[in-house]
């Protein structure tokens, strides 16, 4: 990490979530208690190396998450902004509200994700320039055509399953974002926004427990993950002190 670096985050959370099922948004959907994207903003909120926060929300919910910031004493989220029509328009939007140099894109439905994989992904992108949290695929993965014919297998060697935080050198990520508006482009994600634009994005590996909560039966893995690593803390703080 360099020295004395300061990093602003952009929390994306302007979807609607409908693989959920619910008519509650799923980033506000309880998780022990406590809406999904709080436990991420909280995340964000304890790292010493994040200085601002900007939490990009549907324009119908700017209100309730600014209640939710007093209500959790979330004080790094400098401001709740209305996304856009587009997840790349979100990120957009909260880019415009941030000034510092680098800058981390996150879904606000990975509470999961550890201070150890953001602090590596923030190092990779300090070293290139722009980099992204993945895991390698397990699974063999095949290319179908619309008449569910295999055409392709391609070598699970190469293949990574991108996560989220994504980090970059914020005026990289800008430029490449204004040059996606000016030519009608919208991708997947940033890191490929800034692929298009002609820059190189490295990986850094995280953690297969970094999930991305979108269907019913991921809440329940959540909640079971979540409890697993808290029973650990409490191991680790017993064994401390001898207890």
């Amino acid at each position: 990490m360099l020295a004395g670096a300061k990093w602003d985050v952009i929390v994306v959370a302007a979807g609607r979530g409908t693989r959920m099922g619910t008519a509650e948004s799923k980033q506000y959907l309880l998780l022990q208690d406590k809406p999904i994207v709080i436990h991420t903003l909280e995340l964000f909120e304890a790292m010493e190396e994040v200085k601002e926060i900007v939490l990009v929300v549907g324009a119908q919910d700017v209100s309730r998450c600014e209640e939710l910031l007093l209500q959790h004493h979330l004080h790094k989220v400098k401001a709740v902004a209305a996304g856009g029509s587009e997840r790349q328009h979100s990120v957009r939007i909260g880019l415009e509200l941030l000034q510092g140099e680098w800058v981390m894109v996150h879904d606000g439905v990975r509470p999961l994700v550890t201070p150890e994989a953001v602090r590596a992904c923030m190092a990779a992108a300090e070293n290139a320039g722009a980099a992204v949290l993945a895991v390698p695929v397990k699974d063999t993965i095949k290319q179908v055509n619309e008449s569910g014919i295999i055409v392709a297998t391609p070598d699970r060697r190469s293949l990574w399953a991108i996560q989220t935080p994504q980090a970059f050198r914020r005026s990289l990520l800008h430029e490449a974002h204004e040059a996606a508006l000016a030519e009608g482009f919208v991708g997947t994600d940033d890191a490929m926004v800034v692929e298009r634009y002609g820059a190189a994005v490295v990986v850094a590996e995280g953690d297969y427990t970094n999930i991305k909560i979108t269907t019913p039966e991921d809440l329940p893995w959540a909640e079971f993950l979540l409890a697993n690593r808290e029973q650990q803390k409490e191991e680790r703080r017993r064994e401390g002190t001898g207890r």
